[in-house]
């Protein structure tokens, strides 16, 4: 068939091109020639008239062929409307490849589709749970509210977008989503963001984004400035942190080791009138023995003991948090003390369970009969709820139709319940010092290594030797040369402790306790070993007022020392004592293969335990804990030149500050406002003492610095404190920061470049600019 053709001139050409019903869809290379200055436009059906380049024209579908020398064009007008309803049908058919390209020529040709439309690609994309979707779906609401189309986005669809990129591991997106609607005041309820926040918390970020999310939303809270009574405050009263997402926050900090950020959240929950259940009670206790807030614990503890809805489990971690603060703080007496009372407590439970299951067990001999016919077989073999079952469904979500129709968000309530009871059990799996047996806390043998090792290094041996003597009539009665005196003894003799185990043995014997011949003999041997003549008379005439009969290889061991002494006599009176003593021949090998166990890092029950901890644990510092405690108090009184005061009195007595010291000064710094330059002092102090002692740099100390400087516009300080955290691949939260610096910079250095400035000047403006280029703003 033979086409018409058309001749028209380049400016028509390009306006035609550039009408927005038309758009480039294929370039086909062919050769057309060229007159004068007019091109050929050919390829065209034989009904090509002035009419079909009319734009307004209802034809959804019209196609034109344009030839130049380039080649041939083919533009395509789409309907908009119809358009949009291809997009809707692939992503209810999940053709989320062609939902993509469908939405792209819209944006092209028309810019976002309609409200409906967009809303539905945004939940479309969630339901996918895939990582590539979400980060489209996300990238679209950040160029919607970049153009200023946020009135296209609706709560909920935002909700559940912010769901599917937290239960993807996508925090910074899921929290940013949050943030825009509270900034909007499309306030979320408490019940769907907390649910977001049980999966952020999952991962470390994620944990201190959610107490940030927390402190933001709290801070709309604090001291009444919301009135209830007021109807058109309601959803913003349904916005407000409960106890659910405290607890939820606060698990998660403690996870991933960020429980100063965690005890902030503490010191705001009175402030909105938050009340504690059991399980913030708990984790409150874990937070107050991370910081060291051993007063703190101590007036938990009547909360603790006059609750009645305390499991065996919670009970046994509170009291662990209380016994390691008193081990932290040096406070030997108050821990040995409560292990004493444990076992005391455990020793009186026992008899008394004794005589219960006596009355017990006769009354179920004599109801044995009538018993088997009431309860029929399998009656009482119900599984466990819940047991080898994990109830929480990971890589799933519910559909957005179900999540739209829960007006109330209630299944997805209950799922971030379901988080905080995961997060809860991974705080139970560290508790390390107390078990239970029969709903009665018991000491484990960590507490004995640690408490051994306290009493060791502050030379109480005396006390120690109490503290084990009274522990040993407490507990289940062992033979003379399993107890844990015992152990502990021979554990000194491992380490070369030699004076220390002699002192111990004494202790025994003056309290009347009698041990076997391996601890005398294990002494007497490292003694002869280390040359120690004197000790070794010493030893023997100890072992001989005990009534103590040594073997045949302490006999071996003390004539071998005569003979390298040359002192063939004393040899000769030694070998003539072994023999009217009628002692057999053979060795007491036992504690030389418990060493040699030890040596070879095998379990060998509390001696190993107690080896282990003394070579590779490393010695507390009690008094760095007293000063931060008290500077801690001054800071948060906002008294810093009490803190000072302290800080000064804590070198002088040469304990050296810590991170935990440097964030109370610099919270304290902030919040009463002004003190930066102290806060760059301190800060200046901090890197000295980093490059010539082991001090550690953590997220929360960098944190606090990082906002107190952005705070105070001191930017060449703010980029040092971000290279360090990036090097140390340390998270920040750069939306907090992109907000502090457009509430107290906006203006700054936003004209042109004065053409005369110093130095320092020059650097103070090349700061900022490098600063506000890092958050994004340039």
């Amino acid at each position: 068939m033979r086409r018409s053709t058309a001749s028209v001139s380049p400016s028509f050409l390009s306006a035609l091109l550039s009408c927005r019903h038309f758009s480039v869809a294929r370039i086909c290379r062919c050769p057309s020639p060229v007159h004068g200055s007019h091109r050929w436009v050919c390829g065209i059906s034989d009904s090509l008239s002035n009419n079909t380049l009319n734009a307004s024209s209802s034809s959804p579908n019209r196609l034109m062929l344009f030839s130049t020398m380039a080649g041939t064009i083919l533009v395509q007008a789409r309907d908009p409307a119809k358009l949009n309803m291809e997009i809707l049908n692939a992503i209810d058919e999940r053709r989320y490849i062609d939902t993509w390209k469908l939405y792209e020529q819209h944006m092209q040709m028309e810019g976002f589709p309609r409200k409906s439309v967009v809303n539905r690609l945004l939940t479309g994309f969630a339901e996918s749970l895939d990582v590539k979707w979400l980060e489209k779906a996300y990238a679209m609401v950040e160029q919607a509210f970049e153009e200023s189309k946020q009135n296209l986005l609706e709560k909920e669809p935002l909700i559940y977008l912010s769901l599917g990129l937290a239960k993807c591991g996508l925090p910074v997106p899921a929290s940013t989503i949050l943030r825009k609607l509270v900034e909007t005041e499309q306030f979320p309820p408490v019940t769907a963001w907390s649910a977001i926040l049980a999966h952020m918390s999952q991962t470390a970020p994620g944990a201190y984004l959610a107490a940030e999310l927390i402190l933001e939303i709290g801070y709309l809270f604090q001291d009444g400035r919301v009135d209830p009574r007021k109807k058109s405050n309601a959803p913003l009263i349904a916005m407000k942190p409960n106890t659910t997402a405290f607890n939820i926050a606060l698990a998660g900090c403690l996870l991933f080791c960020t429980t100063r950020k965690a005890e902030q959240l503490l010191d705001i929950m009175p402030r909105i009138c938050v009340k504690a259940d059991a399980n913030l009670l708990i984790v409150m206790a874990h937070i107050y023995e991370r910081n060291g807030r051993r007063e703190e614990l101590k007036k938990l503890q009547r909360h603790i003991d006059e609750a009645c809805n305390l499991t065996d489990i919670q009970f046994r971690q509170f009291y662990n948090c209380l016994l390691t603060c008193h081990l932290k703080f040096g406070d030997l007496d108050s821990a040995s003390n409560m292990v004493l009372e444990m076992l005391r407590k455990a020793k009186d439970a026992r008899n008394s369970l004794a005589v219960a299951t006596l009355v017990l067990e006769t009354a179920r001999n004599d109801n044995r009969a009538f018993t088997a016919r009431i309860s029929g077989p399998n009656l009482s073999q119900n599984e466990p709820e819940g047991s080898h079952k994990d109830r929480l469904i990971e890589h799933q979500i519910i559909s957005y139709d179900e999540f739209s129709r829960d007006r109330n968000f209630v299944k997805i309530g209950n799922e971030a319940k379901e988080v905080l009871l995961s997060l809860l059990a991974k705080l139970q799996t560290q508790v390390e010092l107390i078990t239970t047996e029969h709903g009665i806390l018991q000491p484990t043998e960590k507490i004995y290594v640690k408490l051994v090792k306290a009493f060791l290094e502050a030379g109480k041996l005396k006390d120690l030797a109490r503290f084990l003597i009274k522990a040993e009539k407490e507990d289940s009665p062992v033979s003379n040369d399993d107890s844990a005196l015992v152990h502990v003894i021979k554990s000194c003799i491992s380490l070369g402790w030699l004076d220390q185990a002699h002192d111990l043995l004494d202790e025994m014997r003056f309290a009347g306790v009698r041990t076997g011949s391996s601890v005398y003999a294990s002494l007497l041997k490292a003694y002869c070993k280390a040359n120690r003549l004197r000790e070794v008379t010493s030893l023997l005439r100890d072992a001989q007022k005990a009534g103590i009969q040594l073997d045949s290889s302490c006999y071996d061991t003390l004539i071998q020392s005569q003979v390298l002494r040359q002192d063939t006599q004393g040899a000769l009176d030694l070998f003539k004592e072994m023999k009217e003593a009628k002692i057999p021949r053979g060795g007491n090998p036992e504690f030389e293969q418990l060493v040699e166990g030890c040596a070879g890092n095998a379990e060998a029950g509390l001696m190993a335990k107690l080896l282990r901890e003394i070579r590779e644990g490393q010695k507390l510092d009690s008094g760095v804990h007293d000063w931060n405690n008290v500077i801690h108090f001054f800071c948060k009184k906002r008294l810093m030149a009490d803190a000072e005061k302290a800080l000064a009195k804590m070198r002088s007595l040469g304990h050296t500050p810590n991170a935990q010291t440097f964030h109370s000064m610099v919270t304290g710094y902030a919040a009463i406002g002004g003190k930066y330059i102290e806060v760059t002092e301190l800060w200046g102090e901090m890197k000295s003492l980093a490059s010539s002692a082991p001090m550690k740099f953590d997220q929360e100390l960098l944190d606090s610095l990082l906002y107190t400087f952005v705070r105070g516009g001191f930017f060449v300080r703010a980029n040092e404190v971000v290279d360090m955290m990036e090097k140390g691949n340390m998270f920040i939260d750069k939306y907090k920061y992109r907000t502090l610096y457009l509430k107290y910079h906006k203006t700054l250095y936003k004209g042109k470049t004065p053409k005369f400035q110093t130095e320092s000047q020059l650097k103070k403006r090349e700061a900022a600019l490098s600063f506000k280029k890092w958050i994004g703003l340039c």
